[in-house]
């Protein structure tokens, strides 16, 4: 109960932060809000969160139980239909949304996540390396190696020789184990502007 409240809570600022960046540069400018006008959320009588439309926030919920989705299934193949139907999208919409929400296409989003699965099992196991390739939905262990180290900067290997288990929390792991360079949530903007 208290990881799924903790799951909740995540997901909700993680919400506010996805509007708070894709509108944040007309939050404090009157004269955009003004010229927007209520269609765009802003005028008397609209209700937003961070000057985002109530159909924004609304998209921006579907794409976040969608990525959840794709999050706990991510050892399966990926299906941009299915999972834009969790969004209640068509795939193209649903691609494109997700590539200006999160910073990164749908496919990018599952392999970095897969590698990030494949890093923990890589150190805190013994288990073979194509075994683990397998486990995290890789169908050819040449993908996954080649995909690992475009996104770590190591092979499979060196990375489990370099990196031992580690000794901390798990928020702490998670925190410290993440790829380098990658944008993800609430960090697209971020991103580009460097």
């Amino acid at each position: 109960l208290e990881v799924e409240a903790r799951t909740v809570v995540v997901d909700h600022l993680a919400l506010i932060e996805c509007c708070h960046n894709s509108e944040s540069h007309y939050r404090n400018s009157a004269e955009n809000r003004q010229r927007q006008g209520p269609e765009r959320g802003y005028g008397p009588g609209c209700r937003t969160v961070y000057g985002v439309s109530r159909e924004a926030e609304e998209l921006n919920r579907r794409l976040l139980r969608a990525r959840d989705a794709m999050d706990r299934a991510y050892a399966e193949p990926l299906n941009v239909a299915a999972v834009a139907a969790v969004a209640h999208t068509s795939a193209a919409h649903f691609s494109r949304s997700f590539r200006a929400v999160f910073g990164e296409t749908p496919h990018h989003y599952l392999q970095r996540r897969r590698v990030e699965r494949s890093m923990f099992l890589l150190r805190e196991t013994n288990r073979a390396i194509t075994e683990i390739c397998l486990d995290v939905g890789f169908n050819s262990l040449g993908t996954f190696s080649r995909t690992f180290r475009a996104i770590v900067g190591l092979p499979p290997s060196q990375y489990r020789t370099e990196n031992g288990p580690m000794l901390a929390p798990g928020c702490v792991q998670m925190m410290a184990m993440r790829p380098l360079g990658l944008s993800s949530f609430g960090e697209a903007s971020d991103v580009s502007a460097a």
